[in-house]
This record gives C-alpha cells, structure tokens and sequence, in this order.
C-alpha cells in the first residue's frame, strides 16, 4: 500500500511523526511525506523534522501565507499534481489547518481515499476558520480516526456512518511520550536562566486574539500585570509577532518575556518544568492535561473538552478578571487541580499509531 501524508503546520508534525514511524515497520507499506509550506518559518516548521526524527519531505509546495482562500486554493492546486503524480492507496491528513482541508477536497474530488487523523473534535464555535476545516473534512473522510470517546458521539450525531469511525488515541501525546527524555536533556531553562516551576508558558496566534487590536492589547496589558507575580515566557507565533509588536514597546514590566519560537524538545522541556501553562492552543491543553500541568486556555470554547472535565484546563476566554483569579488562586494553591494523567482512560498512553496502522491494515486487506 502506498501512502500518502499531508502536513503542513507545526501541530501537524508531532502527529505525522509517530504513524510515520509505525508505518515504517510495515515492510509492504510505501509512504510520501507532502509538507505544503503553509508554516515556513524554520523554527516552526524545518526544526521539527530533525527533532522529530522524521525524513524531509518527498514533496515540499510552498504555499506560505495568504488570506484562508488564497491559502487553500494555492494548497488545492499544488497538492492535485501530486497527488495525479504518485496516485497513492490512501492520503493521510492530520488535524485541522487549511492544508488537512485542501487536501481532502482534492481527494474526494479524485476519487482516492482519505482518513482523517484527529477527526471529530468540535469547539461548536463556527467562527473559528479550524471549526470549518473539521466538519468539512470529517464529512469527506473515508477512515475517521478519533483521540477521544468524544470525537466519536460528535460524529455518529452528524451521520458518520459507525463503521468508519475507529477510537484511537491521541498521536500527539504518541510523540511527547517517546521524546520526553529527550526534552529532559534541553538547556533551555538554563539559557533563560529559570527556575522549574517558578515561571509561567504563554502561547497566542488565534485570530479572535492577535488580530482585533482593542482584544489583544486589553490581554498583553493584563498579562504584563500578571508577569509581576510570576514571569511569563512567550514564544511568539510569527502570526502573532507583527501585531504584538505594535503594542509591547510600551510595556515597562520585564517579566513579560519574548523569545522567539522553539524547537520542539525545548518547548517540550519549557512547558513541562512551568507552573502554569496560558494559551490558546488546542494541542497544548492536551498536552498540559497529559503532563497534569495546569492550563489556563484564553478562549471561551474548546474542541477538547476531555482536558476540562479532567481538571487541568479551565477556559477564561478574554476575561481578565476570571483569568486574574485563576491565575493567582494557582498561584497561592495549585493542589486543587487534577493532575492525574488520564492515560489509560483516554488511551494517551503513546500507541495511538499503532492502533492507525492496525486499522490500515484491516482497510487495505479488506475484499
């Protein structure tokens, strides 16, 4: 069987690398790497493959920036030559970025199949551009490959037929679980001359965040504030960094910290050594959720509700006060969160690709 997997953005390499990998045992597969440059920054993109010790891509398209049509158009084209080119058994698209749509369009359009990894997360928020990628692609897909017993009632409600619907687990957590040992060897804590735990994580590139001004300086200033009690470090996302430019050289406050985008084994160290974790990324939440650290998510929804009912998330959306109170109550007493991984319950346990290629095989072998 040859396979065909499409990535694109920084979320979507931690979740190619461990199918990628357990795809790789299985002598009779072939598969191809497509990384459609929808990131290019080197940080956010080039980095993660040494890091996450998967091949450069067969095919590299270099679409970059651009509004969310021009993007998808631009992936649409160049990825419908590739795919005419390789004629693979079945394309692999992972999470929900502009590429994991385009790609799907593509295929259905071509006739050739396509399994969805991360499939039936819903923030019920229709605002959000990811929202549209995952219903959309959800509803193309021919194989649907769930993190969590969520995903799957979000799809059997939306007329999924069952059988294409397979639980999986979470393959971000898959990569996390192999290369935390590693992470433990960065330096990047000493390199920011910190402390563990004595320091907070701050990740921001939602567009309801960093793309209103009004929003996103009413948040630096209070995260400036907060930075007071406990120094925050914030990797800017560079679809963040033009927009915080314009605001952050009137803060005084230098606990407030900007750096530029990590790699992923440093990242990985950073987080799991901070006391508290504020962000407005998806991954993250479950990431946070799996390491029991405490994450304080600056939205008013989640398509990862699990790391809420777990204990470890709490949304606070663009509430400064909830996010004040939240933050100091940590501050003063963290022991009231849950911080019991919930590995077994959630099959978080870092076979998640295992599980994808067991049902590959079965798919392909079928009459």
């Amino acid at each position: 069987m040859k396979i065909l997997h499409v990535v694109g953005a920084r979320p979507n390499f931690m979740k190619v690398a461990p199918v990628w990998k357990a795809v790789e045992e299985k002598t009779t597969f072939q598969q191809i790497m497509v990384h459609t440059g929808q990131h290019y920054d080197v940080n956010m993109s080039d980095v993660f493959f040494s890091d996450l010790d998967i091949p450069t891509p067969g095919y590299y398209l270099g679409v970059g920036s651009g509004s969310h049509a021009q993007q998808t158009a631009a992936i649409m084209v160049a990825f419908e030559k590739v795919l005419l080119e390789t004629r693979p058994d079945l394309v692999l698209v992972y999470g929900d970025i502009n590429s994991t749509i385009a790609a799907a369009l593509v295929c259905s359009k071509l006739m050739f199949p396509v399994a969805h990894v991360e499939a039936g997360l819903r923030s019920f928020d229709r605002t959000m551009p990811e929202e549209i990628n995952r219903l959309l692609t959800d509803q193309i897909a021919d194989i649907l490959f769930t993190p969590s017993p969520d995903g799957n009632e979000n799809l059997l409600r939306e007329g999924i037929a069952p059988e294409k619907i397979h639980l999986v687990g979470n393959v971000m957590i898959d990569s996390l679980v192999r290369l935390q040992p590693m992470a433990k060897k960065s330096t990047i804590l000493e390199t920011l001359n910190l402390q563990s735990g004595e320091y907070a994580v701050l990740t921001l590139h939602r567009p309801s965040n960093v793309d209103n001004d009004t929003i996103l300086q009413d948040l630096l200033n209070g995260l400036d504030s907060l930075s007071q009690r406990l120094p925050i470090i914030f990797p800017v996302h560079p679809r963040a960094r033009e927009s915080i430019s314009r605001y952050i050289s009137s803060m005084i406050n230098h606990n407030l910290q900007l750096i530029e985008p990590l790699n992923y084994l440093d990242f990985l160290r950073l987080m799991s050594s901070a006391r508290m974790i504020l962000t407005d990324s998806g991954g993250i939440q479950e990431e946070t959720t799996y390491l029991g650290i405490p994450c304080l998510t600056l939205r008013s929804n989640t398509e990862r509700p699990i790391t809420v009912e777990m204990g470890t998330n709490t949304l606070v959306g663009q509430d400064m006060e909830l996010l004040t109170s939240r933050f100091n109550a940590l501050l003063e007493d963290d022991t009231t969160w849950d911080r019991r991984p919930p590995r077994g319950i959630l099959l978080w346990e870092g076979n998640a690709a295992k599980r994808i290629v067991n049902v590959l095989n079965l798919w392909y072998d079928k009459p």
